[in-house]
């Protein structure tokens, strides 16, 4: 936990400044398109002035690795065979060991990353999870824009611009579906697949049930 934190303001939100957060800033700005890169920064403000806002307890560093690399699994160098979700998790929670955090702080960021696209169960978790979850879905889908100043929101995004967010979003998710779908079978890609990748047929888990080897 921060105790004495040297500050910064980006796109007018005041955030702690301290080494592992500049690292992992610049570990998202490397590996991740801009646009990707953006929707990190974005999340992680919105994130933070949510938590000021509500006077919310929570573990500054944790919400700031965590929002920064919660899409870090998209990326092609953290890709792989599991699900985006759960590679960013594993990536993210590395880096948080390697810079110096203990269990149960790798384990929020772990919790943070593998939930950030399952808002109905990261919203009951810890503060930091459901901070973070907040910061992403206020980006992704406008849900949560009655949490902030319509003029600090924008204030936010004019310094991180979207780059056509909606667009290459989907560009992004499509193409985790094409080459990888049976990792977006029980998540949100699934939907991109359903609606923009032809022939893409996502199993079952009524069929699961009813075929499974048990006689009932």
């Amino acid at each position: 936990m921060i105790v004495t934190q040297k500050t910064t303001t980006l796109g007018g939100i005041t955030v702690p400044d301290t080494p592992v957060i500049s690292q992992a800033m610049e570990l998202a700005r490397q590996f991740s398109p801009p646009f990707l890169f953006n929707h990190a920064m974005r999340s992680w403000l919105f994130a933070a002035r949510i938590a000021q806002l509500q006077a919310t307890h929570h573990d500054a560093e944790v919400v700031a690795v965590a929002s920064l690399l919660h899409d870090i699994g998209l990326t092609e160098n953290f890709d792989g065979p599991l699900r985006f979700e759960v590679e960013g998790a594993n990536a993210a929670r590395s880096f948080a060991v390697e810079h110096g955090f203990d269990e149960r702080r790798a384990q929020l960021v772990w919790d943070t990353v593998a939930l950030n696209s399952t808002p109905s169960i990261a919203f009951y978790k810890e503060p930091e999870v459901a901070l973070c979850t907040s910061g992403i879905f206020l980006d992704y889908a406008g849900n949560l824009r009655s949490a902030m100043p319509q003029e600090e929101i924008a204030q936010v995004v004019n310094a991180f611009p979207r780059l056509k967010m909606k667009h290459q979003f989907t560009r992004c998710i499509c193409c985790l579906v094409r080459s990888r779908p049976n990792t977006t079978y029980d998540n949100f890609a699934r939907d991109f697949g359903e609606r923009f990748i032809p022939r893409y047929t996502a199993p079952s888990t009524v069929d699961f049930l009813m075929n499974s080897s048990f006689e009932e």
